[in-house]
Formats: C-alpha cells, sequence, structure tokens
C-alpha cells in the first residue's frame, strides 16, 4: 500500500549524535610555552623577549642634507602648459604658446613619511583529518617556544604572513563532532533516507491522477545527498572519525606608516596630490632611525619626532621591530602668474610629473556635442 499523500512513514535509522545538539569543545593538551592557545580564528599573542625588543645601540645618523629645494623654471612652466592645453580638444593653443610669464610662485608641499617594519607572532590550535601519517607528538620532545622558532624574513617592508606547524605538538584526538563515527546526520533528508518527490511534490501523481513516474506512485524518492543512507561522511574528520590536532604558530609582518602632509593653504585643491608622486630629498633607513632636526619646515621636524615616539610607544613592547625607514618627499607646487593680451591669469604646475590645473584658462572654445 502506498503511503499518505504528502506522508513518508520511514523510520530513521539510530545516531549517537543529535541532529540540533551543539557540538561538543574539542579537548586540547596544555604545551608549555603556549599557554592559552585557542581553536578559532583569535589567535593567542606572544610579545618578544627582552632580547629581542629594541634598546641596542642605533646606528648613527647619516649626515643631514643641505636643503637645495629646487624650483621649476620658466621653461619648464611653459612646456607642461602646452602639454596641458594640448590634451584639451576644446581649448585653444594660443595662450599657453604666447603667455608672458609675470611671477612663479613655488608653494611646494611636504610629505613625511615613518616605515617601522614589525614582526608579531600569534598560536592557534588547529585540526585535520587523521588518515595515518606519522605523529610528531611530545613523546619526540618539548615543543620550541613562539619565538625561538626560526622563520625566514621575507621582502623587507612588505606586508606578509607565514603559518608554520610548531614540533612536537601533535596529538590524535577522537572527533567530538560525530562521536567517533566518522558519520553525521544527512541535512537533506534528516535521517529519513528518503525526500519528497521533486515531480509530484509528494502526491503519488502527476497531470491528470496518473501515477508518478519518478517515484512509481511513492511521493518519495531516494536521497542522492546519503545515497539513501541517512548519514554522510563527517566533514571535520573525513568520515574517519579522527582528528590530528596541532599548534599552527602564525608569524606576521607588516609595514606600519605614519604619513603627514604639510598643509600650506595655497587655495590649490590638495586632493590632486594623490594623484601625483614626489621627488625624494631624504630617505634614512637603519634599525632605529633618529628623529630629524635640520629640516628647513619645522613641521617636519616635529612630525619625524611624533612619528617616531608614536612608533615606539605602539610596537616596542608588542612586537618585534626589525626596520625602520623615514622619507622625507617635495612634492612640487608652483602658481604661474601670467600675462594674455593684456589680462591676468593664473595656473598651477604640481607634482613630479608637472602635471596642471588651470581653472581660468582664457581660450576654452565651450564646445557643444549634438
Amino acid at each position: 500500500m502506498m503511503p499518505a499523500p504528502g506522508t513518508f512513514g520511514i523510520t530513521p535509522p539510530v545516531m549517537t549524535a543529535e541532529v540540533a545538539s551543539a557540538p561538543p569543545a574539542l579537548d586540547v593538551n596544555n604545551v608549555s610555552g603556549y599557554e592559552g592557545t585557542t581553536i578559532g580564528d583569535a589567535g593567542k599573542y606572544f610579545p618578544p623577549p627582552s632580547d629581542l625588543l629594541p634598546y641596542q645601540e642605533r646606528e648613527p645618523m647619516p649626515a643631514q642634507t643641505n636643503w637645495n629645494i629646487p624650483a621649476i623654471s620658466e621653461d619648464e612652466a611653459k612646456e607642461a602648459f602646452i602639454q596641458y592645453v594640448a590634451s584639451k580638444c576644446c581649448y585653444g593653443k594660443a595662450p599657453a604658446r604666447d603667455l608672458v610669464f609675470q611671477d612663479l610662485l613655488a608653494l611646494n608641499t611636504y610629505r613625511y613619511y615613518l616605515e617601522t617594519f614589525t614582526e608579531s607572532r600569534s598560536s592557534l590550535w588547529k585540526t585535520q583529518p587523521y588518515r595515518g601519517e606519522p605523529v610528531d607528538s611530545a613523546m619526540y620532545g618539548g615543543a620550541p617556544s613562539p619565538w625561538d622558532m626560526r622563520v625566514e624574513v621575507p621582502e623587507i617592508f612588505k606586508d606578509n604572513i607565514v603559518r608554520v606547524k610548531v614540533p612536537h605538538t601533535s596529538s590524535i584526538k577522537g572527533c567530538p563532532i560525530c562521536g567517533c563515527s566518522g558519520r553525521r546526520p544527512c541535512t537533506q533528508c534528516h535521517c529519513l533516507t528518503r525526500k519528497q518527490c521533486w515531480v509530484c511534490n509528494g502526491t503519488g501523481s502527476q497531470f491528470t491522477n496518473q501515477r508518478c513516474s519518478t517515484c512509481s506512485g511513492a511521493g518519495t524518492t531516494m536521497c542522492n545527498a546519503c545515497s539513501g543512507l541517512g548519514t554522510t561522511a563527517c566533514l571535520d574528520c573525513g568520515g574517519t572519525g579522527q582528528l590530528l590536532t596541532y599548534i599552527e604558530l602564525q608569524v606576521e609582518w607588516k609595514n606600519n606608516v605614519f604619513e603627514y602632509v604639510v598643509d600650506e593653504r595655497t587655495g590649490f585643491p590638495t586632493e590632486l596630490f594623490k594623484a601625483v608622486k614626489g621627488k625624494k630629498l631624504f630617505v634614512d633607513e637603519q634599525y632605529m632611525v633618529y628623529p630629524v632636526i635640520s629640516f628647513p619646515i619645522g613641521a617636519i621636524n616635529q612630525a619625524s619626532r611624533n612619528a617616531i615616539e608614536q612608533h615606539q610607544a605602539q610596537f616596542g613592547s608588542t612586537a618585534r621591530i626589525l626596520r625602520q625607514r623615514q622619507t622625507i618627499e617635495l612634492v612640487f607646487l608652483t602658481k604661474v602668474e601670467y600675462e594674455w593680451h593684456g589680462k591676468p591669469y593664473s595656473y598651477y604646475v604640481y607634482g613630479n610629473e608637472h602635471k596642471v590645473y588651470a581653472e581660468d584658462y582664457p581660450k576654452k572654445c565651450g564646445c557643444t556635442i549634438v
């Protein structure tokens, strides 16, 4: 006899783990030097030992530069203007070609960067299905402490992360998710082994009271997800019922950047500076840099002191400082005042690329596209 439409009449198989129950926590061993290491995304961070902290004597600061700030020439200003006008389809070339210079005002803006390249270390308990491979357990020796593990430093001043399995921390545990059975209740049929027929929606018939050809009138079909078993292989242990647990050390290198831009309040739209490069005037790279003291712009000297103090306070005890680099960059900004046909105009030349900003160009044709 067929079951009533919409009912299954199937007894689910007995499971050792309930579908709705929360997965139990994995019992992991305590490893000396890694106390507090957890399972999950939040790693346990380890401050570097005192002999790795940046308290040793620093290298002498390089001789201070003679800060002779270059100024753009009239020829450079005119060439930049001509190229700018040539890039505008509706601008007449005469003003750029025949202008009469009145003044070139250097309004240069300066950028200061401090890069502090740090290394930090954290640990997490990790698991993977155990498939019979050798186990590097504590019986082979004690686990090296987080900062005793040798990890090669990659390219300096570049962010990077390396993950390493900590030696002698591996062990085999029974999978708590599936109760060591290697199987879990099927989430598609909920252990019923069969699912409602997708053609007749469980009625057993299709069209005009014809027996459903897909389920032969039963209203149900075998669950493809579990092949009619009512259970599927446990994803956590890969169906083996056992987990290989170990501590993973995460080594993170980060280039921490402090940036300061002098605001000269020139009236120039400063957001345009983001699209240009500057000219490096000073680069000082060593283990720990000294504050800049003789730059002609006092705000840069103060920014250097603030940046070094800030990074020392921020990273001096929580991470290992490997290298520092400070850079002073000149971003060209020149206001060019000129006359054309007896009327005064102006434009700006900015950046190492000598880009032009000319809001009041005198010969705009105002083309209209029809």
